[in-house]
């Protein structure tokens, strides 16, 4: 199957917009980050600090290599946002007493009572989609499975 692909990309490079995998996945995400933007401001997040407070709601006390881990984030660029969070006083960061090195995130109460406020997130952002169940968990399953590739590329 992929000597088939790579036969017509070396024979007709498609060297237009609509025909870039890239692109599909772009534009995808600025349309998902719009739905998103329009539910969380109601809680007053932006989606990367959302993304940030999911992990949390998973497992909470985590260090910055964890939380960094999960998201794909290094350290800094997940910094700027756990202090912004810290400011909302959604999480309190504190040093590790066993290796100063790291950085403990905890939720605060108020981070914690934010779990119950966001959980009509997902229904909202699944409605929006227009697909059938069956389809978005595919698709998530096709794109877990491309990131997984695309990281091993290093």
């Amino acid at each position: 199957m992929k000597s088939k692909a790579v036969n017509h990309l070396t024979s007709k490079p498609p060297l237009k917009l609509d025909q870039q995998l890239c692109f599909a996945l772009y534009s995808a995400g600025l349309a998902m980050n719009k739905v998103y933007r329009k539910l969380l401001s109601q809680l007053g997040l932006t989606y990367p600090q959302y993304l940030v407070m999911l992990v949390l709601w998973e497992r909470d006390q985590l260090t910055v290599s964890e939380i960094g881990e999960r998201l794909f984030l290094d350290s800094a660029t997940l910094t700027p946002l756990l202090k912004r969070l810290e400011s909302a006083k959604l999480l309190n960061r504190l040093r590790s007493t066993e290796d100063e090195r790291q950085v403990v995130i905890s939720l605060t109460d108020q981070g914690r009572t934010l779990k119950k406020q966001a959980g009509g997130i997902p229904l909202a952002v699944f409605c929006a989609t227009g697909c059938e169940f069956d389809e978005v968990i595919a698709l998530k399953e096709q794109l877990t499975q491309l990131r997984g590739h695309l990281a091993n590329q290093d």
